[in-house]
């Protein structure tokens, strides 16, 4: 199990000094966070009843299976893990490439998951970030970064295409959209220029409107519901300079910009209703499993926890509630930060500035959906969205940084 000081130790001493070396201040956040998920995951399940009645079963089962598999990380040597990252990034693009198989499987407009029989099904993509980052962490630490004079973005970013290609392809972008910020960061964190990142985010706002015309109709349906009251908004404080025929014809353009199809009013639905769970909470909420927007199936029940679970933790929770599962989420960044700063080298560095990238782009985007701040791209929230792949994703990511945690401290007890 890689690199341990304490080789003639009894294996129950070894494992009780090293789970002592653990980040318990981290593990407690993540204890809660996983607990306050699966009580409205258990109270969803029960206010709406029916097929979902049991989901709370499954929910558990993937907590306890994440939580297991995130131990077992955290007591492998992150080192040793590195070595062979490359097999692990191999595993994941394999199961991206059997997803365009017979195996996979489509469910709401995304060909993202694998049959797998009595075990149900799995989504790739979740698994692939965890073992990209690693990857891609133990590359910006390699000698093709730190010997030679090529930018550091230029092989990390180059590790990413792969599984965001396959994962666009699927297609699914919010989950490509989350592998690119833990890419800049470790760059950033490697050494990357600034005029390199200028140019950047040049050639992106170039590219955009390019990309824009190649995703999917329902997904510029999806951004068209966001941008609808910023743009209006724009086009209310121009009109005062335009004459009236020039005004006119900037509010023809923005209204067939912003038309959607017939099949966007889903997505309207979805983005009104939780906007309007959100903010009948007030400043204690309604009470646990006493939300009506749920429980009465105006949000959803499919995407109720899911995708907009904080939805419905603001709904009964009000502010004070939420207030407080977004400082946890804002500790657990912090704790992930903190050991960044300890690590030993740059592999462990890396590793836990990408999970703390991973988890604060989770939150932003997917709180941002419920009041309608980011576009609804199914970003889920994590240790409280029901999803068993992305909880085994999420905790994989707990146990790197805490084995870093741990290697971090492995003179201490001497």
């Amino acid at each position: 199990m890689g690199r341990f000081r304490a080789k003639h130790l009894p294996w129950y001493r070894w494992l009780l000094n090293t789970l002592l070396k653990a980040d318990w201040a981290m593990l407690a956040i993540v204890l809660i966070l996983m607990g306050t998920g699966f009580l409205f995951v258990f109270g969803v399940s029960q206010v709406v009843g029916g097929r979902f009645a049991h989901q709370w079963r499954g929910h558990l089962l993937w907590l306890c299976l994440g939580s297991l598999v995130a131990t077992v990380v955290a007591l492998l040597d992150y080192r040793w893990l590195g070595r062979y990252s490359w097999l692990v990034y191999l595993a994941g693009l394999g199961l991206l490439a059997l997803l365009f198989t017979p195996l996979g499987m489509t469910l709401n407009f995304s060909r993202s998951w694998l049959r797998l029989g009595v075990f149900g099904q799995v989504q790739p993509g979740e698994l692939a970030k965890p073992a990209t980052l690693l990857f891609t962490s133990w590359i910006a630490a390699g000698p093709l970064v730190k010997d030679s004079r090529l930018p550091p973005f230029i092989p990390v970013f180059l590790s990413i295409v792969p599984p965001c290609l396959l994962i666009v392809l699927q297609p699914d972008m919010g989950t490509a959209l989350i592998f690119i910020p833990f890419a800049l960061a470790i760059s950033l964190a490697a050494g990357l220029r600034w005029r390199w990142l200028v140019l950047s985010t040049v050639l992106f706002l170039v590219a955009a409107p390019l990309g824009y015309t190649r995703i999917k109709d329902y997904q510029k349906d999806r951004l068209k519901v966001f941008l609808d009251q910023p743009v209006r908004a724009g086009v209310a404080a121009l009109s005062p300079f335009l004459d009236e025929e020039r005004e006119q014809r900037l509010d023809d353009a923005t209204n067939r910009f912003l038309t959607r199809s017939r099949d966007a009013i889903h997505t309207d639905w979805n983005a009104h209703q939780s906007l309007l769970a959100v903010g009948s909470g007030g400043w204690f909420g309604k009470g646990y499993m006493r939300g009506t927007q749920h429980m009465l199936g105006f949000l959803p029940q499919t995407v109720a926890s899911s995708d907009f679970v904080f939805s419905v933790v603001a709904e009964e929770t009000g502010f004070v509630g939420t207030a407080t599962v977004l400082c946890l989420f804002a500790a657990l960044i912090l704790r992930c930060l903190h050991t960044a700063l300890l690590a030993k080298d740059l592999l462990g560095r890396y590793l836990c500035v990408g999970a703390a990238l991973i988890f604060f782009v989770h939150v932003f985007i997917n709180v941002g959906m419920t009041i309608q701040a980011a576009p609804i791209i199914g970003v889920p929230l994590p240790f409280l969205s029901h999803g068993g792949s992305f909880m085994l994703g999420t905790l994989i990511l707990v146990g790197l940084v805490q084995s870093v945690h741990i290697r971090s401290r492995e003179d201490e007890g001497k």
